[in-house]
């Protein structure tokens, strides 16, 4: 079998194909800077929307990823790239069969008690088969497309026309470090033996939590391009949407600990906020899926997330700026913290009120961030460009992602008093004794930019 990460001609079958529907975008940007015409950024953002949405695989998954970071693309762009689906047409019997053989020999469907041929997910980067172990265990078989290492190689390479073509339009974020940071998640989201490793680190973390529930990786029925896990029983989290309220809020404290404390205790987060990661229990506990787009930070970063939201809640100007240096924002001036901490209160504002509230009262979740993004933005344009740390991007993706959900369950908690207790008596030095512990019993190889 040809090693798909050399796989040439892949690579240039998807180069056409998204340059092809990407090209006449391109012109008419740099046409309008040539000619000085006024751009028509909602048909541009349309036209976006259909050339990524015809292609699916890993440019679904960046399409996806930038409407979710506030300020990466316009406004117009954002949210045409938040209505693509995740969903990817599945792969036929056959090409299973073959697919699967590749992996496990040709013996492979006799290592299960039964296999079902139809998929029962399918998503921008593999397909899940449920299938019965002989033990009757009910299992998750996650097989991933093939050539999908030449396409992400190719999908970061239109991804950088994206950026480019965005920074022939506003040059007030400058993206490099952005790009740097999706294409190593993404890179590191096509191993499966890297996934199955956050799988068990993750499962490590909850084992005595009853609320919060991890697939378990079964080893010798997975490998760098197959993983196969425990079948998790659960149904979609929208559904409960109309539950009672105390339902709800049991669903909404669930998934706060499954965020919070990995961050807190251990230094990394679910960096994928998609609603169909999570499912629910007839007991109002979570299932949490999908272990492939996991954020591993430095002690120090996540100390900095505590300093700002100290900073905030004390009014200490000068713990603010230590904390966006920590973050590794540079030329940290009064104007820019005064603009960073716009955005700031708007994600930690919850966290700091005392008392029993929905996580933004009255906002849409569609509109969720945007005004505040909006403000910054302008201010940005006035004192200077800036350039994100790459660790800002799927920090403050999660934690939109996850402000969403609560928006969508419309849960009433005591925000503040549930972080206080997750980041009680946190010491940065035992974060990194724990992390380090923790990474090497769960076999997590460490990430290139830890």
């Amino acid at each position: 079998m040809t090693d798909e990460a050399d796989s040439f001609g892949g690579r240039m079958r998807r180069y056409a194909r998204v340059s092809t529907n990407m090209g006449g975008i391109a012109a008419r940007l740099a046409g309008s800077r040539l000619l000085g015409v006024e751009l028509d950024h909602g048909r541009n953002a349309e036209e976006l929307k259909r050339a990524l949405g015809g292609l699916r695989g890993p440019i679904m998954k960046v399409a996806q990823i930038l409407a979710t970071i506030p300020d990466a693309v316009p406004q117009e762009y954002a949210l045409e790239l938040a209505e693509l689906q995740s969903n990817a047409p599945a792969m036929g019997w056959l090409f299973v069969k073959r697919r699967m053989r590749a992996e496990l020999g040709p013996d492979w469907q006799r290592r299960f008690k039964h296999f079902e041929p139809q998929a029962a997910a399918a998503a921008s980067l593999g397909q899940v088969h449920r299938a019965d172990h002989f033990d009757g265990r009910q299992l998750a078989c996650k097989l991933q497309y093939p050539d999908m290492r030449a396409a992400v190689e190719a999908d970061l390479r239109q991804l950088a026309l994206v950026f480019s073509i965005y920074r022939r339009i506003d040059r007030t974020i400058d993206t490099t470090r952005m790009h740097d940071e999706i294409g190593a998640r993404l890179r590191e989201e096509l191993d499966y033996k890297r996934e199955a490793a956050h799988t068990r680190l993750y499962g490590a973390i909850f084992a005595d939590d009853p609320a919060i529930a991890v697939p378990e990786v079964v080893a010798e029925l997975s490998t760098e391009r197959l993983l196969t896990m425990t079948w998790l029983e659960g149904r979609p989290l929208l559904s409960f949407a109309d539950a009672p309220l105390e339902f709800r809020n049991r669903i909404a404290e669930a998934m706060f600990r499954a965020w919070w404390l990995p961050f807190a205790r251990f230094g990394v987060i679910h960096g994928d906020p998609h609603l169909g990661n999570y499912t629910v229990r007839p007991d109002g506990g979570i299932n949490l899926l999908d272990y492939g787009c996991i954020r591993i930070f430095r002690p120090d970063f996540v100390q900095g997330v505590i300093d700002l939201y100290h900073a905030l809640d004390t009014g200490d100007r000068d713990l603010a700026v230590h904390a966006y240096e920590t973050w590794g924002f540079r030329g940290v001036t009064k104007d820019l913290v005064d603009t960073l901490n716009i955005w700031a209160r708007f994600i930690y504002g919850p966290l700091l009120d005392d008392r029993s509230r929905t996580l933004a009262d009255g906002v849409k979740p569609a509109d969720y961030g945007r005004p505040q993004a909006a403000q910054v933005h302008r201010r940005l344009r006035e004192i200077g460009p800036i350039a994100p740390p790459r660790e800002f991007v799927f920090m403050d993706r999660a934690a939109i992602g996850l402000g969403a959900v609560f928006l969508h369950l419309g849960a009433e908690r005591n925000w503040c008093r549930m972080f206080r207790e997750t980041i009680e008596a946190f010491d940065s030095a035992a974060l990194a004794e724990r992390q380090k512990g923790a990474l090497n019993t769960a076999g997590v190889p460490p990430p290139s930019d830890l």
